[in-house]
């Protein structure tokens, strides 16, 4: 049984929540917030896209709220475009309110358009698995629960979905985390953009509690892991959407 966590009770939630535990540092450590994997950069992945010539290409990841995953590869080199979406279900249920409910198949998820000569696809994961959610969670991450906040990976190729399974299996057999990784692998499954008041939200919002506790983090560990992949200022959606 999911249950609904819808957007202003997140930020209630995550008020609530911080009083009582805030974000956890452990040895210096930072951890995501509300998880109990420190944030730490895994190995790369040993099978990685092969090199071509494309100037573009798109990958989709789902890790809970679309506003952490979101802000982060916003921040990445080579990153053109991070879009906030719906994946996993129709088009018909592609709204906030509706995937809210758990039962549509979708999951809040993040649209990556990369240029592969710049960054790969499995640099993209790594950034994935090391700083934008915790890869062990099922069904759920830090304060929301449900299956729209699972972690995926929609390949949109065999290539992708060949270098993700590859990569998780290589993770799960190293040990680089202390439970077994969650993340499934969806194929042939369409992304829908959400809503234009949920693009940007984490460089619009850096002050709402939900904001600075669970997902500022995320942004500050990708500069302090991988600071030469971290890009600032941010590249923002601008057009609109709806």
């Amino acid at each position: 049984m999911t249950t609904r966590t819808p957007l202003r009770m997140r930020v209630l939630r995550t008020t609530l929540l911080s009083l009582v535990a805030g974000t956890i540092t452990v040895l210096g450590v930072q951890r995501l917030a509300h998880t109990s994997e420190p944030a730490v950069a895994i190995p790369p992945p040993a099978v990685d896209e092969p090199a071509n010539d494309a100037r573009s290409e798109t990958a989709v990841f789902a890790g809970g709220c679309f506003w952490g995953v979101q802000g982060v590869f916003q921040h990445v080199k080579g990153v053109r475009k991070a879009l906030s979406g719906y994946a996993g279900g129709g088009r018909g249920d592609a709204h906030y309110e509706r995937v809210g409910e758990g039962d549509t198949g979708h999951a809040e998820s993040v649209q990556v358009t990369f240029d592969p000569r710049e960054v790969s696809y499995g640099q993209l994961l790594q950034v994935y698995f090391s700083v934008a959610h915790d890869p062990t969670q099922l069904n759920r991450q830090g304060p929301d629960r449900g299956t729209q906040y699972r972690s995926t990976i929609f390949a949109m190729t065999p290539a992708q979905q060949d270098v993700a399974a590859k990569y998780i299996e290589q993770l799960d057999k190293s040990g680089a985390y202390s439970r077994p990784i969650a993340t499934t692998i969806e194929t042939g499954k369409a992304f829908y953009p959400a809503e234009d008041y949920h693009q940007n939200y984490l460089t619009l919002h850096p002050g709402e509690p939900y904001i600075a506790i669970n997902d500022l983090p995320k942004v500050e560990n990708l500069k302090r892991l991988f600071p030469e992949r971290y890009r600032d200022p941010p590249v923002l959606v601008s057009a609109a959407l709806h």
